[in-house]
């Protein structure tokens, strides 16, 4: 006769659980309410959400039912769903904040280890947040911790691009939750919108506010790496950003035409008037390749040389080498994935574009961490 499970053995089943938009275990974050093991098998598990209108309930539901029904001499799962109250999830905001002050950004801190890049372009339609999108999702299927702030106020696509347009986040006492996609943690001004076709109209202030939000309110967690994907140009929040993440490097995105390259090497260059990093250049539409001659036999629509030229302009003013970190050739599937919101290179991780994504995306995290600023835990010896 088999045994019936104990509570314990249950709760202990329940740590595999973890919140899908905070990551860590349900138990750990105070949401399982009860357990009730009944003579016949049936175990009850209530589980508090964070909020009433959870978007991830039937998730949660799911994950702890398949949780406990994996021990054995459960013969039924229920699961109850109930609302934290205003002091549980106060509770929860601060145990998630750490202690921190609610509005302190966790990632100018000396001990963080998260590489912050923003992605900047001189002009639009280079493809610069369809580079966003995909270095992130490259980065995520490659093991790496990344959350990306779609901070391109007036033209944000990043939702679209990874299949999550129209979400609306989760807030708990004021902290709000990133929406995943594929695995990357996502913020964006579209979730906040009442009406996806009303055009943000802010000016400098507002912006201002609106990236420190996403910075200080968010919920990221440990993350290896932050992406940023910013309006084209150098206008208000390029400013914004020097001054609230002082140490986010920049990634260029261009074209092989020289006039965009000249142009893209102009938004570059706004590191030297705000002390900031380059990380690097990435050419986009590169090439297309030849659809009768081969993939090897490259046909150059929109010239050559733009990126090495904004890589080595930029490296002349800021004197130091910067590296191009990719060359991705035009490829009708990459648009029609950011449209179907399905990352390219996981959709055709073998394509040329994607393999040129990856390796830009590998080459950002895993580079090295500087230890400027951060807290080493030394002592002089006695």
């Amino acid at each position: 006769m088999t045994s019936l499970p104990t509570a314990e053995q249950v709760h202990t089943a329940l740590e595999g659980v973890k919140d899908p938009e905070i990551k860590r275990p349900i138990t750990e974050l105070g949401m399982v309410k009860s357990v009730d093991v009944g003579d016949d098998g049936r175990v009850r598990v209530e589980v508090y959400l964070t909020v009433a209108g959870c978007p991830l309930r039937d998730t949660i539901t799911r994950d702890v039912t398949a949780a406990v029904q994996a021990l054995d001499g459960v013969t039924a799962v229920d699961v109850a769903l109930d609302v934290m109250s205003e002091e549980q999830r106060k509770a929860l905001s601060e145990q998630l904040r750490g202690g921190r002050p609610q509005r302190e950004i966790p990632f100018n801190q000396p001990g963080s280890l998260t590489r912050v890049y923003a992605v900047a372009s001189g002009k639009g339609g280079v493809g610069k947040s369809s580079i966003t999108a995909n270095l992130a999702a490259a980065m995520a299927v490659d093991g790496v911790r990344v959350g990306l702030v779609d901070a391109d106020i007036y033209g944000h696509s990043a939702p679209r691009m990874l299949g999550v347009e129209g979400s609306r986040p989760t807030v708990v006492d004021d902290m709000i939750m990133p929406i995943p996609a594929h695995d990357v943690k996502l913020i964006s001004t579209e979730m906040f919108k009442q009406d996806r076709d009303t055009p943000v109209a802010w000016r400098g202030p507002m912006l201002h506010r609106a990236l420190q939000q996403f910075l200080t309110d968010v919920y990221w967690g440990d993350l290896d790496v932050l992406l940023l994907d910013l309006p084209p140009g150098t206008g208000d929040v390029a400013i914004s950003l020097a001054q609230l993440m002082p140490n986010a490097e920049i990634v260029v995105v261009t074209t092989p035409q020289l006039a965009a390259a000249e142009v893209a090497e102009r938004a570059g260059s706004i590191a030297i008037q705000t002390h900031q990093q380059v990380a690097g250049v990435i050419e986009n539409m590169s090439y297309l390749p030849c659809p009768h001659c081969g993939p090897e036999h490259r046909l150059e629509l929109f010239g050559s040389g733009g990126g090495q030229q904004v890589a080595d302009g930029l490296g002349r003013r800021l004197g130091a080498r910067i590296p191009l970190l990719g060359e991705v050739p035009l490829d009708i599937g990459l648009r029609e994935s950011g449209d179907a919101g399905i990352p390219f290179v996981l959709k055709e991780p073998d394509a040329p574009a994607s393999t040129a994504l990856r390796d830009a995306a590998r080459r950002l995290s895993h580079r090295e961490r500087g230890l400027a600023g951060m807290s080493l835990n030394l002592s002089p010896a006695g």
